[in-house]
């Protein structure tokens, strides 16, 4: 297997038309008629030019994806889908360090975080790897009739997957798809074209894997997601986004009776007790606000803290999120990235603006960087906000940005009313250095995952989804393989 040999960021970046990052489609490089442009978050550079996908794309990545599915031995040969993933993951692995230059030049993201992300894929995909036997069972119903029930991929897989993390997103809905046997239809947005790129074509190094398998359409606009969604040809759909398009996708899909798996919106509440270990907590809560520069569905946004300790964790988030230092993702002493673009950067701070002019108390006021070497880019820094009304859309609505609360709670029984008091459950995180206290508040939490005296936690063997407003079903574990597979339940009669 051919690596892809980069030298230099010039060659990774070429804007030239030959270099132009297209769409993989059937085994081949496929341009659009459209085009549009990659800028760096952090420089508000150029960085390249990509076929800007739609209606047409799609229709024809699901056309080669449903013929593949039907005319290629990959449905049935789980041998082959388990020798495919272990070949993707290598070469995954073995061009990590060029993935993680792209992401820190597209999406924003400091080295660490970039590398963080890209080094969550081939674990992925082994996991997968192990798991494409996909068994049934069998069993004598009454005597002499005897039932096997089979379980069978469902067909076409249109994954749907956002910006703030292109790579692993991408891998963790792709890897459990392949596995099962469907074949898959890949869109990805408009604003990380090049990283789409890149990754597209690493994959399609890997050998063995059937042309129209997998399929990867770059899309700035909303056409081909849609036709995804409403085509009959694409019995399931695997979106990561905003609860709002969830549930314009769960409508769009109700007509055909789409399977869905929907990973949405959060607002994780980081809840500290008087008894935690602060020095370990303060510092993961920081993290949990500023990874991907807050643009994560799991993003600790809301700190809930005991009141005995409250004036201590106010003294010290505010002095360190003031001294929290935004950069580019290749200077080594960044501590956080750009967001992904200006628009975004003054959707947070009108959020922002519109909180204190309701109430909140500014503890630290960050915002849009407008002076200096860093205002071209997209940098919106920290801003941490003392509230008492839980009912302001600061703590009701995602931010997608490095910003959070703090309330202050008496009671557990307080601090899990709080807690819940969301239309979101996708995550929480729970301090305190008690026995059985972590534990039975976790219980008592509408979320689907839940960590204890830590943060962002997650493994391809055990569940992640959310409760409420943050989805339906499950990624990763053992449910994530039954998102893409289909139940036969066939009888045979020995006396006739």
């Amino acid at each position: 297997m051919e690596t892809i040999k980069v030298n230099t960021t010039t060659e990774i970046f070429a804007a030239s038309h030959d270099d132009m990052a297209k769409h993989w489609i059937g085994g081949r490089w496929v341009d659009s008629a459209k085009h549009g442009t990659s800028i760096n978050p952090c420089t508000g550079e150029l960085i390249g030019t990509y076929a800007d996908g739609g209606l047409k794309e799609a229709r024809e990545a699901v056309k080669e994806a449903s013929t593949a599915f039907h005319e290629s031995a990959w449905k049935s040969d789980h041998a082959l889908r388990s020798k495919v993933l272990y070949a993707m993951a290598d070469s995954i692995e073995s061009n990590s360090a060029v993935l993680v230059q792209m992401l820190c030049t597209e999406v924003g993201k400091i080295a660490g975080e970039a590398a963080m992300e890209v080094g969550t894929a081939p674990s992925i995909l082994r996991h997968w790897a192990g798991k494409t036997f996909i068994a049934g069972r069998a069993g004598e119903a009454s005597p002499g009739v005897h039932s096997v029930v089979i379980r069978e991929a469902i067909g076409v897989a249109g994954i749907i997957a956002p910006f703030n993390a292109p790579v692993a997103l991408t891998i963790r809905a792709l890897a459990p798809a392949l596995a099962a046997g469907t074949t898959v239809v890949v869109k990805l947005p408009g604003v990380t074209a090049q990283t789409n790129w890149l990754l597209s074509k690493i994959i399609s190094q890997t050998p063995h894997l059937p042309p129209g398998v997998i399929n990867l359409i770059t899309e700035s606009g909303s056409e081909a997601s849609a036709f995804l969604v409403q085509s009959p040809d694409v019995p399931v759909i695997s979106f990561t986004g905003s609860s709002n398009t969830g549930r314009a996708i769960a409508a769009a899909g109700a007509s055909c009776l789409k399977r869905l798996v929907l990973e949405l919106g959060g607002k994780t509440p980081m809840i500290v007790f008087d008894d935690a270990n602060i020095d370990i907590a303060i510092p993961t809560i920081v993290k949990a606000v500023t990874l991907f520069a807050g643009q994560f569905c799991m993003t600790g946004s809301r700190i809930l803290v005991q009141k005995n300790i409250a004036d201590t964790m106010r003294k010290r988030l505010t002095e360190i999120f003031s001294t929290i230092k935004a950069g580019p993702g290749i200077e080594p002493d960044s501590d956080m990235g750009a967001m992904i673009n200006h628009a975004n950067v003054q959707r947070v701070n009108k959020m922002v603006e519109e909180a204190i002019t309701a109430g909140a108390t500014t503890l630290v006021r960050g915002g849009p960087v407008a002076e200096g070497k860093l205002s071209k880019g997209a940098y919106y820094l920290p801003t941490l906000l003392e509230l008492t009304d839980s009912t302001l859309p600061i703590v009701q609505e995602e931010v997608f940005g490095p910003v959070a609360t703090l309330q202050v709670f008496d009671t557990e029984a307080e601090a899990i009313s709080l807690a819940n008091d969301s239309h979101y459950g996708l995550a929480a995180s729970i301090w305190s250095q008690d026995i059985s206290r972590p534990w039975r508040v976790a219980k008592a939490l509408q979320a689907g995952t839940v960590w204890l005296n830590t943060y962002a936690q997650i493994f391809p063997q055990f569940e992640e989804g959310g409760y409420r407003q943050s989805g339906v079903g499950r990624l990763h574990g053992e449910a994530g393989l039954e998102n893409f597979l289909e139940y036969k339940h066939i009888v045979l009669n020995m006396h006739t």
